[in-house]
C-alpha cells in the first residue's frame, strides 16, 4: 500500500537546494522546465525538462539548481507499506531510474492535478491523489518495458518537434514535415506518435489550444480573434477543436477561471 508524504511544486525557487541525507522514503521527481543536479548515492545526476526520475528509499540525496539557475519541477514524496509489494518492479527493487516520460504533457496533467488535489479538502482527497500517483508510477513502468528507441527515430521525431514548436499557427502539412526530414509522410506519422504519443497534427493543435487558453486569459483579444491568430479561419472551428481538446468551450473556459481564481486543469491527451 502506498502512502502519500507531501506533493510539491518547485516553481522556479531562488537558490533551491536540498541536504546531502539518506532519505526515508521514495522520492518521484517530474521536471518541467531547466535543470536539476542531484547527487545521488555518490553519483551527479543532471535532470531536465521532461525527465522523470525515481529516487528510492534508503538513498544518499541533495539536490540544487544547476548553475544556480531556478527550474520548475513536481515531486511527490512517498513511501510503501513494510513487506507488501505494489506491483511497480522500479518501486519494489528500490531501483533508482531516469527517463523521458512520453506523452510528457499529460504527465504534467496529472501532476497539477494531484498538486491540487493535496492542497485541498474535498472528499474522497486521499483516494484520488492515490490513484493519481498509481497511474503515474503505472506509465512509468510500461514505458520502461517499452523497446528502446533508435537515435535515428528521436533524431527525425525532434527535428518534427523543433519545427512544429516554430510554425504551429501556419498551415501544416505532413508532406512538409516528410520533406524536411527526408522521409515518407506515412513514416513522420509513426515515428512521431511512437516517440511523443501522438501524431504531428493533434501536437500542433495542443500547442495551439495551450496558446489559446493563455490569451483567453492574459490578453485582450476576443475568441474569433484568436481563432484567426491560431489559423483556425473558420471561428466555429475554433469552437469545436477547443472544447474537444480543453473539454470546455472558451467562454466556459475564462468563465470557470474567474469564479475559481486560477485556470481549469486541462487535458490535452485523450
Amino acid at each position: 500500500m502506498l502512502q502519500i508524504m507531501s506533493v510539491n511544486f518547485d516553481n522556479e525557487i531562488p537558490q533551491w537546494r536540498t541536504n546531502l541525507e539518506t532519505i526515508p522514503y521514495n522520492v518521484l521527481v517530474v521536471v518541467r522546465q531547466g535543470q536539476v543536479r542531484y547527487e545521488i548515492n555518490g553519483n551527479v545526476v543532471i535532470a531536465e525538462a521532461e525527465d522523470v526520475l525515481f529516487i528510492p528509499r534508503g538513498a544518499r540525496r541533495s539536490g540544487e539548481n544547476k548553475d544556480g539557475i531556478p527550474h520548475q519541477k513536481h515531486t511527490v514524496l512517498f513511501t510503501c507499506e513494510p513487506g507488501a509489494e505494489t506491483g511497480i518492479p522500479f518501486v519494489d527493487q528500490g531501483h533508482f531510474i531516469k527517463f523521458r516520460l512520453s506523452p510528457s504533457q499529460y504527465a504534467y496533467h496529472r501532476c497539477d492535478r494531484l498538486y491540487e488535489e493535496m492542497r485541498g479538502g474535498k472528499s474522497y482527497r486521499s483516494i484520488i491523489c492515490l490513484g493519481i500517483l498509481q497511474e503515474l508510477l503505472g506509465m512509468i513502468a510500461r514505458e520502461l518495458e517499452q523497446p528502446a528507441l533508435t537515435p535515428s527515430k528521436l533524431k527525425y521525431a525532434e527535428a518534427v518537434k523543433a519545427y512544429l514548436l516554430e510554425h504551429y499557427r501556419e498551415q501544416i502539412e505532413i508532406a512538409r514535415l516528410a520533406a524536411l526530414i527526408g522521409r515518407s509522410p506515412n513514416y513522420v506519422t509513426a515515428v512521431f506518435k511512437e516517440v511523443y504519443g501522438r501524431s504531428p497534427i493533434r501536437y500542433m493543435h495542443e500547442l495551439r489550444m495551450q496558446e489559446a487558453c493563455s490569451l483567453l486569459l492574459g490578453s485582450n483579444m476576443t475568441v474569433a480573434g484568436i481563432s484567426q491568430y491560431l489559423g483556425y479561419y473558420d471561428t466555429s472551428y475554433f469552437h469545436r477543436v477547443f472544447k474537444k481538446y480543453c473539454g470546455l468551450s472558451p467562454t466556459e473556459y475564462v468563465t470557470q477561471s474567474q469564479r475559481s481564481g486560477m485556470p481549469p486543469l486541462i487535458n490535452t491527451i485523450t
